[in-house]
């Protein structure tokens, strides 16, 4: 048994959830490629796929050993590239994830950037809430929104953002000022969730994360609907700081309990710990990094107020 041409087979088949689709990618006999990879689990002693007359899918061993196989062919490529001099120039398929809004409102303009600096590189942007795993989906470079799990992965931080409440200033002007998260009950508030109605809001209280209830007026599945109806005065909205920028800057929407906001949000770039980085990653990176870094400061640049240090943070009474 060649090994390598074993382990080639497998990771083809496991990247097209089949036989037929494999052969037809690597350019091989099914009835070849099918041997090659029964000899590689007869070499080690376990199954590596689920085989079924329509689809074909990766056993528990196999999701382990496959991981490991992709990244030592990914690097046994990227150092004949390098030998051989292609990878002087960035080219190539480059795979970027992102949540929804904050891709679409401040990636992707720094990607159609980055595309005309780098016009051999071809880019797919999925933008999404969705937390997708990247060696399994093949997606070179995560944006992420949130604290991380330890993991193998590198995580190059790009700097926080903040969920904020705001409201239009007429709507301040008729129901008065909130002081306190214990008012929202008293106020008309815009909840948004991609998984159904929400009653409650999160804010720092007594040193802790909390949730609050709130008296929701109008629930929606997405944040561009909850500002548009708190831009039109209909009530309060929790949202991502980066969200509401615009319209904060345009004196459409203002910002209120700012002391009792949530932690920060950490905003990491997210990609495996291949020992060579290929040079389309590396090009992206080091072209985003400083560019995301910016754009994340020219928003907390915006909100007028920064939010307190937690151990700042105070309770306040309801007047």
């Amino acid at each position: 048994m060649d090994r390598f041409e074993s382990i080639t087979a497998f990771v083809a088949v496991a990247k097209a959830s089949g036989f037929s689709a494999a052969t037809r990618e690597i350019g091989i006999p099914l009835a070849t490629v099918s041997r090659r990879v029964a000899e590689l689990e007869e070499h080690l002693g376990v199954r590596l796929l689920h085989r079924s007359t329509r689809h074909v899918a990766l056993t528990e061993e196999g999701q382990a050993f496959y991981a490991t196989c992709e990244r030592l062919l990914q690097d046994l490529s990227d150092a004949e590239e390098a030998v051989t001099g292609e990878y002087r120039v960035p080219k190539g398929d480059l795979v970027i994830t992102a949540p929804l809004g904050f891709g679409r409102l401040n990636l992707q303009p720094i990607a159609l950037e980055f595309l005309q600096a780098y016009p051999e590189i071809n880019l797919r942007l999925l933008l999404g809430d969705r937390v997708v795993d990247l060696v399994e989906e093949h997606i070179d470079v995560a944006l992420r929104i949130a604290p991380l799990p330890d993991s193998t992965m590198v995580a190059r931080k790009l700097g926080h953002v903040r969920m904020v409440v705001s409201a239009s200033p007429e709507y301040l002007r008729l129901r008065g000022p909130v002081r306190h998260p214990d008012e929202l009950t008293d106020h008309d508030c815009i909840a948004w969730s991609r998984f159904g109605p929400s009653d409650r809001w999160t804010f720092a209280l007594n040193g802790r994360s909390q949730d609050c209830p709130i008296r929701t007026r109008l629930a929606t599945t997405s944040a561009d609907s909850a500002i548009a109806a708190a831009e039109a005065g209909l009530g309060l909205a929790q949202t991502p700081c980066y969200q509401v920028e615009r319209g904060v800057r345009d004196g459409r929407l203002s910002l209120v309990l700012e002391e009792f906001e949530p932690p920060l949000m950490p905003v990491h770039l997210v990609y495996a710990s291949n020992r060579m980085v290929p040079l389309k990653l590396r090009a992206f990176i080091d072209f985003s990094m400083p560019r995301l870094t910016k754009r994340l400061e020219e928003i907390s640049a915006t909100l007028t107020h920064p939010p307190l240090e937690p151990s700042a943070r105070t309770t306040r009474k309801r007047r």
